[in-house]
């Protein structure tokens, strides 16, 4: 596929993957005690109220062509969260991090019971085919990176809800590089080795059981 074809068959599955990401965050806080994305207009499906026109639209693209797709990162407005407000802080601010891999593993699984259906109904087009492909595989890239034990990540944030206070407050500290550090492992390939290809064959491998009772009906 050339460039156009590529971004066309991704941007529906981006789109989705972050919108839903950031929305299920601002559910989880809401149903968990804290109003503040709901007051803040975030709590929608709406694409246009989480993207960020750097992070999600020039900073991908401009990766993508500079690095003929080898490298491509990107990222979405942060959904507020004032975890003081939720009724058990620690807790449930461990389960509002967690809610945006949920919510990613979940679209992966959408994505790949969709393309079940379509082949099942003999569409055989190859668009729609890659969409379904590009809708699992950029869910499950948006999962193992966000869980990466590391604040600001998702993953961060659980581990410091689940550590003892002292340990928790050491890794809070980290926060104000967590990004710079992120952005380094991705660059050196160390995140890819260690944790985004271990966590990814995993999270498929889970996929594919949930998948297998729909998937033998094309047999």
């Amino acid at each position: 596929m050339n460039t156009i074809q590529t971004i066309a068959v991704y941007l529906l599955p981006v789109l989705f993957g972050i919108t839903v990401h950031e929305a299920a965050h601002g559910y989880a806080a809401h149903r968990l005690g804290d109003d503040t994305a709901l007051r803040a207009g975030r709590l929608t499906l709406n694409p246009l109220r989480h993207i960020d026109p750097v992070g999600t639209v020039a900073m991908p693209l401009l990766l993508y062509l500079l690095t003929s797709g080898n490298f491509v990162f990107g990222y979405a407005k942060p959904v507020p969260v004032r975890f003081a407000s939720l009724r058990n802080p620690r807790r449930d601010m461990a389960l509002v991090a967690l809610a945006g891999p949920v919510s990613n593993f979940i679209q992966a699984f959408a994505w790949g019971l969709l393309a079940i259906v379509l082949l099942l109904l003999g569409v055989r087009e190859p668009f729609f085919l890659f969409m379904c492909r590009a809708g699992i595989s950029i869910n499950l890239v948006l999962l193992a990176l966000n869980l990466f034990p590391l604040p600001p990540l998702d993953g961060g944030r659980v581990l410091t809800g689940l550590l003892p206070p002292r340990a928790a407050i050491a890794l809070a500290r980290v926060e104000p590089w967590g990004f710079f550090i992120v952005m380094a492992l991705i660059a050196s390939g160390l995140l890819s080795d260690i944790w985004m290809w271990p966590v990814m064959k995993t999270s498929e491998f889970v996929l594919s059981v949930l998948l297998t009772p729909a998937s033998m009906l094309l047999r």
